[in-house]
């Protein structure tokens, strides 16, 4: 199975990075080597997670963020990385911009 990442979700993972450098510097590269290795973990795992807005999502397992994509033939596209933090109204509308 192959992955391909969307640009919306490169962003997100730009974002998150950001944020977290914010914090304390290095944090960001351990939130986005943590997102990367769930993100390869679809190679295995994609399209056994539950749907949700109509996306599978995939919780990390080391951050409050969900990986949310589709399963389309020998392909995972990934759509966002979006915090769960966030209301999810607002999660809602961000995937509904695809």
């Amino acid at each position: 199975m192959r992955i391909r990442i969307l640009e919306s979700a490169i962003v997100d993972l730009k974002a998150g990075k950001d944020f977290y450098d914010r914090q304390e510097a290095g944090v960001g590269d351990y939130f986005q080597d943590c997102l990367i290795s769930d993100i390869d973990s679809l190679v295995l795992y994609g399209g056994m997670h539950r749907k949700v807005f109509g996306f599978h999502r995939l919780l990390s397992k080391h951050l409050p963020y969900a990986i949310y994509y589709l399963h389309e033939g020998d392909v995972v596209v990934v759509y966002r990385i979006l915090d769960c933090r966030r209301d999810p109204q607002r999660i809602r509308r961000s995937l509904e911009d695809r």
